[in-house]
């Protein structure tokens, strides 16, 4: 419970601001003054990206005070009484410079692209109005997307397995956490294209993408859901016998997902929850302003536990092709890919520890 409380106090800021925006955009459509919403989502986006800048300048200022040994005697002390191995704390300190440069570089590019002459020269390459409240705080939120991935690796793969690997995780706490966070996701696409303000009913679900499918699109997605598995597996199997072996990642998916793919509700939720969460918010709301390259790029990126590897690569390329189905049919077809390729590579899993 205290992890489904943390992740609706992690979305609510994110929910206000594009809240804020969807409802200056409202005001601007109608002819009104919109200045005053819009500086107060900006405001609030700034001093966020600001705590983050700062916070990773104190920490790569104390790496650098830190570093070569120059640990206090008294911490160290204090360390040891814990049963903290030295080499932990060594460990630890030598990936402050890279965790506070995920902090701060991507929050800095978060502040460039509220700025008109910013968004300007982008709208020259993806289909965004630069005036438009909603795709600036969009543009802005997507650097944290950047911040989770750099960050995550700054830690190391190998350092998040190993402390996941110690932690019992419980099959039907996960499910909580992973439907919370996937419904969660699918909310902040509808508030971000407008639910409540800008957008309802039929017009809400026509800007997702999200229709009812007919026989041939079930079909169509059925049909490219499976025939990507075997592309995948071939895909990793290769690139294993080449010696890009995926080691940590391997590692961190077990600790991180493992006991999902061992019951039959943890496979529909590996496949469900993401198709309604990532595909309404990734297909759905960003790629008709985002485009398709630049979505499927953050796609790929949201998925750090991956870290920079031949997974990254695989989830790049499944993102391209669920984009051009929303693009050729719906963001629900994509939705169905989505699901029965999760699902699939669950059941694969599954059979393959022998729960039959």
């Amino acid at each position: 419970m205290i992890e489904v409380i943390s992740m609706i106090v992690l979305f609510a800021p994110l929910l206000l601001v594009l809240f804020l925006a969807n409802w200056a955009e409202l005001e601007r459509e109608r002819g009104n003054s919109a200045g005053g919403l819009t500086a107060v989502t900006y405001l609030i986006l700034v001093l966020l990206y600001a705590v983050l800048i700062g916070l990773g300048l104190i920490l790569q200022l104390v790496s650098g005070l830190l570093s070569g040994g120059n640990l206090p005697p008294e911490l160290l002390q204090a360390y040891q009484t814990a049963g903290i191995d030295l080499a932990v704390i060594e460990s630890v300190v030598a990936s402050l410079p890279s965790i506070g440069l995920g902090l701060w570089l991507p929050s800095l590019l978060g502040l460039l692209l509220l700025l008109p002459a910013v968004r300007r020269l982008l709208a020259r390459f993806i289909p965004i109005d630069p005036a438009n409240p909603v795709h600036a705080v969009a543009l802005a939120l997507s650097t944290l997307v950047v911040t989770n991935l750099l960050v995550t690796l700054g830690i190391g793969l190998g350092n998040l397995a190993e402390a996941a690997s110690t932690t019992e995780q419980n099959a039907g706490s996960l499910l909580v956490q992973l439907w919370a966070q996937q419904l969660l996701t699918a909310l902040l696409a509808l508030v971000g294209v407008g639910w409540l303000l800008r957008r309802n009913g039929r017009s809400l679900w026509q800007r997702l993408g999200i229709t009812r499918l007919n026989g041939r699109q079930l079909l169509i997605g059925v049909g490219i859901g499976l025939a990507l598995v075997p592309i995948v597996i071939g895909l990793e199997t290769a690139s294993s016998a080449v010696g890009w072996e995926a080691t940590d990642v391997d590692r961190l998916t077990e600790a991180l997902l493992g006991p999902l793919f061992t019951s039959i509700p943890g496979i529909l939720t590996l496949g469900l929850s993401a198709a309604i969460g990532e595909e309404t918010l990734f297909r759905g709301a960003l790629q008709p302003r985002f485009g398709l390259p630049l979505t499927a790029l953050l796609f790929a990126l949201l998925h750090s536990t991956y870290g920079l590897s031949i997974a990254t690569v695989v989830v790049f390329i499944l993102g391209y092709i669920l984009g051009w189905l929303r693009n050729h049919y719906s963001t629900s077809t994509s939705m169905v890919v989505h699901a029965i390729y999760n699902m699939t590579l669950g059941v694969i899993s599954y059979l393959s520890v022998g729960n039959i």
